[in-house]
C-alpha cells in the first residue's frame, strides 16, 4: 500500500473511531430511555460498566485511558450524588479514593451487559464473522499502542 493510500486510511480510520464511539453512546442514551432511566447520561452509564465489579481508584480511571481527569472527577461526583458510587478513602494511601458501584449501579450495569449482548448478535446476524471483528481489533490495538508510545516517547 503506498504512502497516500496509507495516509487516506489512517485519516478516514481516526474520523471513523470517533463517529463509532458517538455512535454506540447515542445506542446506549436510546437504551437506557427506553429502560426509564433519565437521570444518567450514556457516558456516565459506560463508566459504571468499566468499573463494574470493582473497588477501584479514580486515578486508575484516569491512568487506563478511560476519561480525562476533570471529565471523570465531575462524573463521578455526579454519580455519587444519585447514589449510583459509593466512595472512600485508600486506606493504604489517603490521598486516594477509591469507588465503587451500589446496588442501584450494577443493575444499570447488568443492563448494559444486556445491551452489549444483544449488539454482538445484531453483528454477526448482519454477516460480521469473528475473525474480521479479531483482525479490526488487533488492528486497533497495534494503533492505539503507537500513540501511547507516540505519547510517552514523543514522535
Amino acid at each position: 500500500m503506498g504512502t497516500a493510500r496509507v495516509k487516506r486510511e489512517y485519516l478516514e480510520l481516526t474520523r471513523l473511531i470517533e463517529r463509532l464511539h458517538r455512535r454506540f453512546l447515542d445506542v446506549l442514551r436510546m437504551e437506557l430511555g427506553r429502560m426509564g432511566i433519565k437521570e444518567l447520561n450514556a457516558v456516565q452509564a459506560l463508566l459504571l460498566s468499566n468499573i463494574g465489579a470493582e473497588e477501584i481508584a479514580i486515578r486508575d480511571l484516569v491512568e487506563r485511558g478511560y476519561y480525562q481527569g476533570s471529565n471523570v472527577s465531575y462524573n463521578i461526583k455526579k454519580l455519587t450524588d444519585m447514589g449510583y458510587l459509593k466512595q472512600e478513602r485508600s486506606q493504604h494511601d489517603r490521598r486516594s479514593v477509591i469507588v465503587r458501584l451500589t446496588p442501584k449501579a450494577m443493575d444499570v450495569v447488568k443492563r448494559v451487559h444486556e445491551i452489549e449482548d444483544a449488539n454482538a448478535v445484531n453483528i454477526e446476524s448482519s454477516g460480521i464473522r469473528a475473525p474480521d471483528l479479531e483482525t479490526a481489533t488487533e488492528t486497533l490495538r497495534r494503533i492505539e499502542q503507537m500513540w501511547a508510545g507516540h505519547i510517552r516517547y514523543g514522535g
